[in-house]
């Protein structure tokens, strides 16, 4: 059947108004801004010629985060910027933390002690922090702040995967050497709660207070320094590396070290290569000239949670980006075998633990056989009932 001539006509003037209207401006990218804060404290004089820990360590894995963001991150519109700032005082690490809120950042990943993550809680309430560079228990157990993820693992998690080996390897009697610093004293505190968690005895605790050059008298002294009830294993707390060093094959009785010397649990290491890790690791070593160590890792983590959140999310407010976080609806991939997810009564990043010599991983916990009713991560740190700050 023949169409009338105007019905005709207006059909071509509307395929041809349509074929000529406009085309619609493509949406621009979501910008996201996050700022990195670095402050470590100048550790004073080391007895020990030992190797310090890297200038940029956690702000080189948080550039690397940024770069792995953006490959993905174009095709959903979204693209992240890093706004780095590493200073030598709690005082400039506060006002490089305003500055970069003035600039509308309320995103941040903080490589810093926990007092100057404290402090900068209370600054930036309308922020979302990430630790990356405290592993104070407090934080996590007794004085949590609401407005903290934390993706670097505290002592209670590392001490808990240690402890969870020796038991495997039926390592039942502990000597404990303990530093003079406060954060030895904190190690030695985690380590204490975790062989008493997993039931290995204590057969003696004892403080170094020596302060000659071990690199002489290693051989001399530390035979006679751990001399006492015999015991399985040595475990030392010597954050800063004044003398554990030279405990590994001077003990009284033939016995391995372990802590934070000998063997060591640690959030991130080198001769972590499973699970697609060693890409991740030459991507970082092409990018920074060093291996990627435990803070690198924690300010990579906290990027691509905050990536991953906001890919989900498609917005970038702190308060949406956190509760998701904390939720059961966004597994992380960490290059660590399993998913990993934020405690909500805490929120200390769920992660397991390597166990490593300086070149060769031993083992990574949770162990086998320890069990938990929901999660066997939550074996490591502090568990729900065991917190007692509210949190967020």
């Amino acid at each position: 059947m023949r169409q009338p001539a105007h019905l005709a006509l207006t059909c071509l003037l509307a395929l041809a108004t349509t074929l000529c209207a406009p085309l619609a401006p493509a949406a621009e990218p979501l910008q996201v801004g996050i700022g990195y804060l670095g402050y470590r404290p100048d550790p004073g004089p080391l007895l020990s010629n030992i190797i310090p820990e890297p200038a940029d360590a956690g702000r080189q894995g948080a550039e690397l985060a940024i770069v792995d963001s953006n490959s993905t991150g174009r095709f959903l519109k979204q693209q992240f910027q890093l706004t780095s700032a590493t200073v030598d005082s709690p005082e400039a690490l506060l006002q490089a933390a305003k500055a970069q809120h003035d600039q509308g950042l309320r995103l941040f990943v903080v490589n810093a002690p926990a007092t100057s993550l404290r402090a900068l809680s209370a600054a930036l309430p309308d922020s979302l922090l990430f630790n990356a560079g405290s592993p104070d228990d407090s934080l996590r157990s007794t004085q949590c702040l609401g407005n903290v993820l934390h993706s670097l693992p505290g002592r209670a998690m590392l001490a808990d995967a240690l402890v969870q080996f020796l038991v495997l390897r039926k390592w039942q009697r502990a000597l404990l050497v303990v530093g003079q610093t406060a954060d030895d004293q904190a190690y030695a505190a985690a380590l204490r709660r975790s062989l008493k968690r997993f039931g290995v005895q204590l057969v003696a605790e004892k403080a170094w207070t020596f302060d000659n050059d071990q690199r002489r008298s290693a051989q001399a002294d530390m035979p006679l320094f751990t001399q006492t009830a015999e015991y399985d294993v040595v475990l030392v707390a010597d954050e800063r590396g004044d003398f554990g060093e030279y405990l590994p094959y001077q003990t009284w009785y033939p016995r391995p070290v372990a802590g934070t010397q000998g063997l060591t649990p640690t959030g991130w290491h080198k001769t972590v290569e499973t699970f697609g890790a060693a890409q991740l690791q030459k991507r970082f070593e092409t990018q920074a000239g060093r291996w990627m160590n435990d803070r690198d890792f924690a300010a990579w983590m906290a990027v691509r949670s905050v990536a991953s959140a906001v890919s989900k999310l498609h917005q970038a407010e702190p308060r949406a980006l956190q509760q998701l976080l904390l939720s059961d609806q966004l597994p992380l991939d960490g290059f660590k075998g399993r998913k990993l997810s934020y405690r909500p009564w805490n929120g200390e990043l769920r992660q397991p633990i390597p166990l490593v010599q300086p070149r060769a991983l031993v083992s990574t916990s949770p162990q086998e056989g320890f069990l938990h009713p929901f999660n066997e991560m939550d074996s490591l740190g502090y568990d729900k009932p065991e917190v007692t700050c509210s949190y967020p």
